[in-house]
């Protein structure tokens, strides 16, 4: 059995809401075991003998039907959200200030150097992520990356968090 974190792009923001026990509720559904959540976000911790793809497409379908809309779901397992924790390029930075926008391709190599409305946050490239650290917060940051839009971000508190709990559930 594989340990799993499924990351929803764009839940409990912006008037679309998921109660985190139905969240979990579709998980058990699809025959997911371990199901539990963490913060209401939209993040799904489990277990699966299933391919991340396969976990991807399951997720997704039924999200799309309970929702009534489409719901982007990110994929790590256990281990590759222990590496993104690890490879935090800004860790001298608090983690509530440093993020890790999880997508499910990884972006262009130019991605970064196109980025619009740069104040001084500092942007890195990870494998499926990009690294940003908000020296000032993420409130008033008028940064866009090409691409970008299509994950979604955790911060990295809670991305050590997650990839602890995944590792415990191994």
């Amino acid at each position: 059995m594989t340990a799993y974190v499924a990351l929803l792009r764009a839940i409990n923001v912006g008037g679309r809401k998921l109660i985190m026990k139905d969240l979990a509720g579709i998980g058990e559904s699809l025959g997911f075991a371990q199901c539990r959540t963490f913060i209401a976000s939209g993040n799904l911790l489990f277990t699966s003998p299933v391919p991340e793809a396969d976990v991807k497409m399951k997720l997704e379908k039924a999200l799309s039907h309970h929702m009534g809309a489409e719901v982007p779901v990110m994929v790590r397992t256990a281990a590759e959200m222990t590496a993104v924790a690890e490879a935090n390029p800004f860790s001298d930075r608090p983690g509530n200030r440093v993020v890790a926008i999880f997508l499910n391709q990884p972006l262009r190599p130019e991605a970064l150097k196109e980025a619009k409305n740069q104040a001084n946050e500092r942007l890195a490239m990870g494998k499926r992520e990009v690294y940003i650290a908000y020296p000032s917060g993420m409130a008033d940051s008028k940064l866009r990356i090409p691409g970008a839009e299509k994950g979604t971000a955790r911060n990295m508190n809670s991305i050590s968090k997650m990839a602890k709990m995944a590792r415990e559930m191994e």
